[in-house]
C-alpha cells in the first residue's frame, strides 16, 4: 500500500463543493513505477499552498497506473482516442479549477516546485507559467544529449523566431495556465505538438507568459518519446502555422535574387574583377535568374493561398500579403495577369519584328527572349492563381 495515509490533504472528487482552485492533469501511459511518488509529492505541495485541489489522471495504461492513482484520491478518466495532446484535451473538458496544472507522472518534474509556479502566476497576473528546465537544472541522465543540446534548443529557437514567444524552454511539460485562457485558446492537436501549440496560440493572442527555473530529474520507467518523429511533429506544426516564414520569405528571397541576376545578365555586366578573369553575366545567367524568379513567385503564392484558405496561428503581417489578401479579388488578379501577358507578348513581338526588319540575318540577344517569356509565364501564373485563390477563400 502507498505510504500516504498520514497526509491530511485529500484531493477533491468530481462532485465536491466548493469547486477546486487548482486542477492538476497528469496524462499517463504505463506509469505505475512513478505515479505514486508524483502524487505523494503533489499532496505535500497542495498542503503548502493550502488551496482546494483536484487531480485528473488521463490514463491509457495497461499496467496498474489507474489503480495506484485512485488509491491516492485522483480521478481517473480514460480518453476515447490516443495521443498526448488528446489526453490533455479530454481531461481539460472535465477540469473545474480556476488554474490548471500540467505535468508528467514519470518523476522527471518535481511537483514540490508547484508553489513557485503558482506564486509567480498570482503575483504577476500571468496567463501561463512555464517551468523552465534550461533556466534551471537538468540532472545528469535526465535528458538525452540530442534533446538537451540540439532538439529542444532548436525547436525553442524556431518557436521564438516564428511566434515571438520569448521563452527558454518551449517544450517543458510542467505548466500552469488559467482555465479561462485555456478555454479561449481552443487547442486542437492530438500529438506531442500540443506543447508547441499552446505557446504558439498564447503568444499569438498576446497572453502573458512567465517562466520559473525548475529541476529536471531522470525518469522512472521506460521512455515513450520518439526523438525524430516527435521533433518533426513539432517543427511541422510550427511551419504549417507560419506561412509567412514557410513560403513568403523564401519566395521573396528567390524572386529578389532571380531579378538581380536577370538584371545583371540583361545589361551584360562584366564580372572580371570578381573572378579574376574576363567574364560577363550572359545567357546562362539570364536563364538561371528567370528560373529562380518563377520558382520564387510560385513559392510566395503558396503563402498567400495558405493564408486565405486557413486560419494559421501566425498570419503574415507584411504589407504586400495584407494588401493581396484584403484587396486582390478574382477580377483584379485576372486583369493584372492579362496585362503582364500582353506586355510579354508585345515585347516578344517587338523582338520578332526587329529580326524580320534585318532580313533574318541577326537574331536578337537571347536574354531579351528570356525576359519576354518570363513576363508571360508570370502573367499566366497570376491569372490561374487568382482563380485558385478565389476558389479556396474562407472569408
Amino acid at each position: 500500500m502507498p505510504a500516504h495515509d498520514s497526509s491530511p490533504v485529500e484531493f477533491l472528487d468530481a462532485d465536491s463543493d466548493p469547486a477546486p482552485t487548482l486542477t492538476v492533469v497528469l496524462p499517463t501511459k504505463n506509469e505505475a513505477a512513478g505515479i505514486g511518488k508524483c502524487l505523494e509529492t503533489l499532496r505535500n505541495a497542495v498542503a503548502e499552498l493550502d488551496v482546494p485541489t483536484e487531480v485528473i489522471v488521463s490514463d491509457s495504461s495497461t499496467d496498474g497506473t489507474p489503480e495506484i492513482a485512485r488509491e491516492y484520491g485522483a480521478r481517473v478518466v480514460s480518453p476515447d482516442q490516443p495521443g498526448y495532446g488528446y489526453a490533455y484535451r479530454y481531461a481539460f473538458e472535465r477540469a473545474r479549477g480556476e488554474y490548471v496544472v500540467m505535468g508528467d507522472a514519470d518523476t522527471t518534474y518535481d511537483f514540490a516546485e508547484l508553489p513557485r509556479l503558482y506564486d509567480r502566476m498570482v503575483t504577476t497576473g500571468a496567463d501561463l507559467v512555464l517551468g523552465s528546465r534550461f533556466a534551471g537544472d537538468i540532472k545528469p541522465g535526465a535528458m538525452p544529449p540530442l534533446h538537451q543540446y540540439v532538439g529542444n534548443p532548436a525547436l525553442t529557437w524556431f518557436l521564438n523566431r516564428f511566434y515571438d514567444a520569448g521563452v527558454s524552454d518551449a517544450h517543458s511539460g510542467f505548466r500552469l495556465i488559467r482555465r479561462d485562457a485555456l478555454t479561449d485558446l481552443s487547442l486542437r492537436t492530438d500529438g506531442m505538438e500540443f506543447a508547441s501549440e499552446m505557446i504558439m496560440e498564447a503568444s499569438a493572442r498576446g497572453y502573458s507568459i512567465e517562466e520559473v527555473p525548475i529541476t529536471y530529474h531522470p525518469r522512472v520507467g521506460d521512455a515513450t518519446l520518439d526523438s525524430f518523429r516527435d521533433g518533426w511533429q513539432h517543427l511541422r506544426f510550427m511551419l504549417l502555422n507560419a506561412p509567412g516564414y514557410l513560403f513568403l520569405l523564401p519566395g521573396l528571397g528567390l524572386v529578389g535574387f532571380g531579378i538581380a541576376i536577370m538584371t545583371l545578365a540583361f545589361f551584360n555586366v562584366e564580372v572580371t574583377a570578381l573572378i579574376g578573369q574576363e567574364a560577363w553575366f550572359g545567357t546562362r545567367s539570364m536563364v538561371a535568374g528567370s528560373l529562380l524568379t518563377l520558382v520564387g513567385y510560385q513559392v510566395g503564392s503558396f503563402g498567400v493561398f495558405a493564408t486565405v484558405s486557413s486560419d494559421p496561428i501566425r498570419r503574415p503581417t507584411d504589407a504586400v500579403t495584407e494588401w493581396i489578401v484584403t484587396n486582390l479579388r478574382l477580377e483584379t488578379g485576372v486583369a493584372l495577369g492579362l496585362a503582364l501577358v500582353a506586355i510579354g507578348i508585345a515585347y516578344a513581338g517587338a523582338l520578332i519584328s526587329q529580326w524580320l526588319f534585318v532580313g533574318y540575318d541577326a537574331l536578337p540577344r537571347l536574354t531579351h527572349d528570356v525576359l519576354a517569356f518570363t513576363i508571360i509565364v508570370i502573367g499566366i501564373q497570376t491569372i490561374f492563381g487568382s482563380f485558385f485563390m478565389e476558389s479556396i477563400r474562407t472569408d
